[in-house]
């Protein structure tokens, strides 16, 4: 008897606990009842984020879509502060130009990107302007501009064209995201360090460098995802991901160090002449640039550009901006232009029309001017950059407190994540038709480019910290795209997933799988071809 009343008072306390639970998960249920996302005690706003972290841009577009485009997301208690996203384009405007001293890239974001060191892509203040200025001047110069050129038609030339004809004479699937992911690493390996690791071969061949890369890009998205005192007990510990991360970090040290390592072996054997040492690259610049020159106004450069730290820093900055961008930018521009065949023809059509006479139609190489005359192609590239920017968010934090134009006040050190992605989706920027793949909405009446303001269309940042790449980006794209589609016709594989990644750069998911065809057969024997 005295059994059952124990066993009967253990089932009614089990039971009260239940309900108080129930009741307590109703009441924050209740209290929260207004809000997109509920603020659970502790653990704040994070739950909801991890169950959705498999399709976390359509989330976050998705919560902004309802909030009139900004939201403040509430963090753990015993970690992360509070933080708030926006695509709302008059805040992006007041914090990348009107308020632009009072937002910085900030030490969480340093820490984040930690491979990065003291480049140009997580520098603030006079660190920043100091490198912005050194890379304005190389950037912008002619011989830049050539080697640029030369480098890209190299590397079609023998590695992309073999690549294609090669899988269109063996009937064989290709994922064309790996391809291009390769042929990047090696035009911005050729360009920055002068060296052609040769990833684009027909045997895809295992790249340490290259991997190391994606491993700490990976590493990016998981420590944005962890309150950062998890994921620095597990850098300090050497354990889990960021044993992973140590691990690539120290492959790609090695590498930057042969090469330069190299390099002043090289230029040690010679007079040291930019000028006779033939083929451009931008470790041979720095290495052999005047650093006391006075190449702007306000006096000398802080920065030493001959240091072991400042070459591999900029070489890590730029092969990171350099391949995943680029080739992530051309991945989602063949899908949609593969599964819109009126686009495809169009661009076809514009390309016949701006050929140069004389120069037949195989294995054509578009020249500079020559696809600078492209609008309508120019016009899919937008389009495409609008729907999958490469760099899908972006975050910045406050220097000390502000309001936002939405009415957001925003106190000192407050995280800000600006969503590029979502920033695509928003209709007071596009429109009702703002899903559409629609190069159109891109050309004017009188059939040229509209010009949309750089804090709607954020794809390339907006105010002082503007892409110094933007113009070599649409050469870039342009280039490859008008030689593939020009040359060789890609139909994506029956029933291949299509989604986003979850990652720092916006890929496709699960790659892009192609069946490669040539427009105009083989009997043109390759290479022979005219090439401008």
């Amino acid at each position: 008897m005295e059994v059952a009343i124990l066993g009967h008072s253990e089932m009614l306390v089990a039971l009260l606990a239940f309900l108080s639970i129930v009741t307590l998960i109703l009441w924050i249920w209740w209290w929260n009842g207004n809000s997109l996302l509920i603020n659970w005690p502790v653990v704040g706003m994070v739950p909801q984020l991890s169950w959705n972290s498999y399709r976390l841009h359509d989330f976050f577009t998705c919560i902004l879509q309802q909030s009139q485009g900004t939201f403040l997301f509430k963090g753990h208690w015993f970690g992360d502060k509070d933080f708030v996203f926006t695509s709302d384009s008059m805040n992006i405007h007041h914090i990348l130009s009107k308020n632009f001293a009072n937002y910085h890239k900030g030490e969480d974001f340093r820490e984040i990107f930690e491979p990065m060191g003291d480049g140009i892509f997580i520098s603030d203040s006079d660190n920043w302007r100091n490198l912005r200025r050194i890379f304005h001047s190389v950037l912008k110069s002619r011989r830049f501009e050539l080697a640029a050129k030369s480098t890209m038609e190299q590397k079609i030339l023998n590695g992309l064209f073999p690549i294609l004809k090669n899988a269109s004479m063996l009937a064989s699937e290709v994922d064309i995201q790996d391809v291009l992911k390769r042929f990047m690493f090696d035009n911005i390996c050729l360009l920055v360090l002068g060296l052609d690791p040769n990833s684009l071969s027909p045997k895809f061949p295992h790249i340490p460098c290259a991997k190391a890369y994606d491993d700490m890009s990976e590493a990016a998205i998981y420590r944005h995802t962890l309150p950062g005192s998890i994921w620095k007990l597990q850098r300090w510990l050497q354990i889990g991901k960021e044993k992973k991360v140590r691990k690539a970090l120290d492959i790609f040290d090695d590498f930057a160090e042969q090469c330069i390592t190299r390099k002043r072996q090289q230029l040690g054997q010679s007079s040291g002449n930019q000028e006779e040492l033939g083929d451009f690259d931008l470790l041979t610049y720095f290495l052999v640039r005047d650093d006391n020159s006075k190449d702007h106004q306000g006096g000398e450069d802080a920065i030493c550009t001959k240091s072991n730290k400042f070459l591999r820093d900029t070489a890590f900055n730029l092969l990171a901006a350099g391949r995943d961008t680029v080739a992530a930018g051309l991945a989602w521009f063949f899908w949609l232009v593969a599964t819109h065949p009126f686009v495809e023809k169009k661009i076809l059509e514009e390309m016949e029309a701006n050929l140069r006479e004389g120069t037949g139609g195989k294995w054509r190489i578009f020249s500079i001017e020559e696809v600078s005359k492209l609008v309508y192609l120019h016009a899919v590239i937008c389009e495409t950059l609008r729907l999958y920017p490469p760099v899908p968010f972006e975050h910045k934090a406050s220097v000390g407190p502000d309001i936002l134009p939405s009415g957001h006040q925003i106190p000192g050190n407050m995280k800000i994540i600006y969503c590029l992605y979502s920033m695509g989706r928003m209709e007071d920027i596009w429109g009702k038709d703002f899903l559409e793949f629609k190069p159109e909405r891109w050309i004017s009446e009188s059939g040229e480019i509209k010009h949309v303001p750089s804090y709607k269309f954020i794809t390339f940042n907006a105010g002082p910290r503007t892409c110094l790449g933007k113009d070599l980006t649409f050469l870039q794209m342009k280039t490859v795209a008008s030689t593939v589609l020009w040359n060789f016709s890609l139909q994506v594989v029956e029933n291949h997933p299509i989604g986003p990644s979850v990652s720092m750069v916006l890929f496709i998911e699960k790659g892009l799988k192609v069946k490669v065809f040539e427009r105009f057969g083989s009997s043109n024997g390759g290479n022979d071809g005219n090439l401008m």
